[in-house]
């Protein structure tokens, strides 16, 4: 199937990724004067294969890429899941946040996964089975990877996945699948919530432990005790029960509680203001897997 994928990545290569007008961004790094740097960095959107049955299907992603020729390491950020529809939810790109990785040197992109904003196909979700549901939204992860594969200023030695809400679910279920280049991944505040289900917070715990057992690269885990989705001790036991059943590299996983953050932690990667709070975290990780992370790298 991945070998399909990558075919229609490079078929559809010409027509996928047609170029926006790149965009200017101003990155606060002290030049040698002490003023501010400009930075300057190119912003895409593209449609990029998906191999599905019965015919292929294109996600929505944006792409953010710095000044050069690269190679550069790339981040993946999967985003959440709005209320309401998925087809209706806007395009995410997170730009203070992809801003901070662009800086340091990272390519960065932003898939829609299947059904949300102008990506194809129907959502997959609405039922109970959180699990299968988190493995769904990982085969749009790969596809994505797939594309990225085509782009010669990618490194593919040197990717870490990132993920926010539901794309902490995506991006964790994303990690029992053995991907080539993937060193590593972050969780921010991930899980799915179905209130139709009454016992989904024990179905979300067992998804995470399937997913342990499963995982094959280091995680680093960012909740806080103030999340409107996932109250305390939720947050604690999903780990646990991934942990618990971890082994190898996936063993290397850690949770940081950011403590309350504003009046909802849930946000703590979407909302500005949460950046110096998880960034040095971030970091500190992006470290341990052997991978820059100062600024103007």
């Amino acid at each position: 199937m991945r070998s399909v994928a990558r075919l229609l990545c490079s078929l559809a290569l010409v027509t996928a990724f047609a170029m926006l007008a790149p965009l200017c961004g101003h990155a606060q790094t002290a030049n040698g004067n002490g003023k501010a740097a400009r930075m300057r960095f190119q912003e895409q959107v593209v449609m990029l294969p998906k191999a599905a049955i019965p015919s292929r299907i294109d996600l929505e992603a944006t792409v953010f890429k710095p000044a050069g020729d690269g190679p550069f390491p790339l981040v993946v950020i999967n985003h959440g899941k709005a209320p309401g529809r998925p087809v209706t939810q806007g395009r995410a790109r997170f730009p203070a946040q992809s801003l901070e990785f662009l800086r340091r040197g990272y390519a960065v992109v932003l898939p829609m996964r299947q059904g949300f904003a102008r990506s194809g196909g129907a959502y997959v979700g609405g039922s109970c089975d959180i699990e299968t549901n988190g493995m769904m939204q990982a085969d749009d992860v790969v596809a994505t990877l797939d594309f990225m594969a085509t782009q010669p200023y990618v490194d593919m030695e040197r990717i870490v996945v990132i993920g926010q809400s539901h794309g902490g679910l995506t991006t964790m279920a994303f990690s029992t699948i053995g991907y080539p280049g993937v060193l590593g991944v972050v969780n921010f505040a991930g899980g799915l919530r179905n209130l139709n289900c009454p016992d989904w917070e024990e179905r979300l715990v067992d998804a995470f432990a399937s997913y342990g057992s499963l995982a094959r690269y280091p995680s680093l885990w960012v909740y806080g005790d103030n999340d409107s989705y996932w109250p305390v001790p939720l947050p604690g036991r999903m780990f646990n029960a991934f942990k618990a059943r971890a082994t190898g590299p996936a063993a290397q996983s850690r949770l940081v509680d950011v403590g309350e953050f504003g009046n909802d932690s849930h946000r703590v990667f979407s909302a500005r203001e949460g950046i110096p709070v998880w960034l040095p975290e971030v970091g500190n990780f992006f470290r341990s897997l052997g991978l820059p992370f100062d600024a103007g790298t």
